[in-house]
Parts: structure tokens; C-alpha cells; sequence
């Protein structure tokens, strides 16, 4: 049986949602194959991981309460050198 493709990405919620929460998205992650590649401090209520499509649509459909955010992980870069 062939494995579903991973997705990176940030999975963020605000500041008063309960522990539970995130405690829930993160099993299930898990559990469906995913990895959890990173949890933030304290201060921002977030991890990065990379999962299957599915259990991504099940954890923001979950969080929706608490207004969760599940967004591509991507390189962000800046460049210079303008047209003068």
C-alpha cells in the first residue's frame, strides 16, 4: 500500500486555546504517518510538521473553534539589487 505524500506545515493557534488542543492535532499527526518536526516555545502556540493531506483537514477543521491556522512551511528569503 503506498503512502500518502507529507505537506510541510506550520500549524499555529491562538494564545487561550487549551493545551488539549494542540495535544489532539499533534496524535493525530502522528498517528496518520506524520512527523512533528518542530514545537515553539511557549510564547507562540504553534508546531511545524509534515503530514498527510487528510489528518491536516481534520486538525484545522478541529481548531476552527480556536481559530487554528494550518499553512505551507516555506522558505522565506529576501533579495536586494533593485533596478536603479
Amino acid at each position: 500500500m503506498a503512502r500518502a505524500p507529507l505537506k510541510s506545515v506550520i500549524v499555529s493557534y491562538p494564545d487561550s486555546t487549551p493545551n488539549s488542543v494542540l495535544d489532539k492535532a499533534k496524535s493525530a499527526i502522528v498517528e496518520a504517518g506524520g512527523i512533528i518536526t518542530h514545537e515553539y516555545s511557549k510564547s507562540v502556540r504553534a508546531f511545524s510538521c509534515n503530514a498527510p493531506t487528510a489528518v491536516l483537514e481534520n486538525v484545522q477543521a478541529w481548531g476552527n473553534e480556536y481559530n487554528a491556522l494550518v499553512e505551507e512551511d516555506s522558505v522565506v528569503t529576501t533579495f536586494g539589487g533593485g533596478k536603479e
